[in-house]
């Protein structure tokens, strides 16, 4: 929405505490906050055909990646070895996504006996890792408008 310039901020502001315009304030006041978020979404394909629960983690950064310190996290049931979610209001950045199909209903990622995980697992840029799980930068991606990404799970 476009403002003429005799409204400036500090003008609506000053309008919005008098009482004055409300849906005017509202919109002029969100416009900048709503302008900026996108949303994020998912879809994970080559999951276990039987029951199963995804478990996705959203990063912003690099060492919250590493640290495993998610800035936001879901679950979601696969049906046939899929699944779709949204990360929803997202600010512009780069993030990196990791995700896993929980197959024995333990909420965990299983491994074997030389660490190597026995359940379905990627990354986003379906980035993979050379004897460890790809760092941030092979997995992130760049979120400035609304997204659609696919993870497909090895």
């Amino acid at each position: 929405m476009q403002l003429p310039a005799f409204l400036s901020s500090s003008v609506v502001r000053a309008m919005c505490a008098m009482g004055a315009v409300s849906a005017l304030c509202i919109t002029t006041l969100l416009a900048p906050t709503a302008a900026l978020a996108a949303d994020l979404s998912l879809s994970v394909a080559d999951g276990p055909a039987a029951q199963a629960t995804l478990y996705v983690a959203l990063y912003s950064d690099a060492a919250g990646y590493a640290a495993s310190n998610a800035l936001a996290s879901q679950t979601t049931p696969m049906q046939e070895g899929k699944a779709r979610l949204v990360f929803a209001g997202l600010p512009p950045g780069r993030y990196a996504l990791r995700a896993f199909a929980d197959e024995n209903g333990n909420g965990k990622l299983d491994t074997n006996l030389m660490g190597m995980p026995t359940e379905r697992y990627g990354f986003s840029n379906d980035a993979k890792g050379n004897r460890a799980p790809p760092d941030f930068e092979a997995a992130a991606f760049s979120v400035d408008a609304d997204l659609q990404t696919v993870i497909h799970l090895h």
